[in-house]
């Protein structure tokens, strides 16, 4: 499967500051890629290098094969659809001719607007001055305008952070749709429900560095305890450890009938996410 991104012992400093420590890792072709960690991990210095918004200190980071330091050809910028917490929109300015600036740019059709605003669950509103829209709104029309030259590879910086659960599974339904279609997604949240849900593989950066990479089913397995919760018809609920001995009381249960159900024990994201980083999840 081609990789989109392949990065190899990538470093950066800010003066004496390390920010990003020997990271290696890489997409794929038609993946959803989750980048978690805590506020100040390097999440977002990693996407600025990823998109040649920061030069990195050492190491190698190519992008549809192209080493990043070196490419600044619009033909490839255009292949990239980008939405962080500083994706600036002209506030004097409606949804509808912000959107309409951006499809001159990248040569767009303008009928392409409606299609994206649907996406985002703005078309009723793309007359409003961006000024006047809440911080959500907001968020949805800079998203409508990462995906509306169809990008091949798209960055999320925290994409439904200030959304209510309505639009934000709408904007999940869309990035599937997306997803589905051949574009590749790198993904940040603090969402771990978000991650779960999307990501196809995860990467736990914590302090600079990765500290886990996995799917999210490996990754939930890897840190398991390997621990089983039976309820029982006259004892409730007991934690039994997946050995000779728990079988044996599980086999026991069930030949007397006592057995009413069983759940694994897998952490879930968050619980993995705090044993990596020892921090919560904000």
């Amino acid at each position: 499967m081609e990789n989109i991104i392949e990065v190899k012992q990538l470093m950066k400093s800010f003066g004496s500051k390390t920010a990003l420590k020997h990271i290696e890792f890489i997409v794929r072709k038609g993946e959803i890629f989750g980048f978690l960690g805590p506020s100040g991990s390097g999440k977002t210095t990693t996407i600025k290098i990823l998109t040649s918004q920061l030069t990195l200190s050492a190491g190698e980071v190519h992008v549809f094969g192209k080493d990043v330091t070196r490419t600044k050809d619009f033909s490839h910028l255009n292949r990239i659809g980008i939405l962080t917490d500083n994706s600036g929109l002209y506030e004097r300015l409606s949804v509808y001719d912000n959107l309409e600036l951006f499809c001159k740019l990248y040569d767009v059709p303008l009928q392409r607007i409606d299609e994206v605003l649907g996406e985002v669950n703005l078309l009723q509103d793309k007359k409003a001055i961006v000024k006047q829209l809440s911080k959500g709104m907001r968020q949805r029309v800079t998203l409508a305008r990462a995906l509306l030259h169809k990008p091949d590879l798209l960055f999320l910086d925290e994409p439904t952070s200030a959304l209510d659960p309505k639009n934000t599974m709408h904007i999940h339904e869309s990035l599937r749709k997306l997803n589905e279609a051949g574009t590749t997604i790198f993904l940040t949240t603090h969402d771990m429900s978000e991650a779960e849900q999307l990501c196809d593989r995860i990467a736990f950066i914590h302090e600079g560095e990765i500290s886990a990479l996995d799917t999210p089913q490996n990754l939930r397995l890897m840190y398991s305890d390997h621990s089983i919760t039976v309820v029982t018809e006259h004892n409730g609920k007991e934690i039994i450890v997946q050995d000779a001995a728990g079988i044996e009381k599980i086999n026991e249960y069930m030949m007397n009938g006592q057995l009413q159900s069983i759940h694994s024990n897998e952490p879930t994201l968050g619980d993995i996410f705090v044993k990596l980083t020892g921090g919560n999840l904000q």
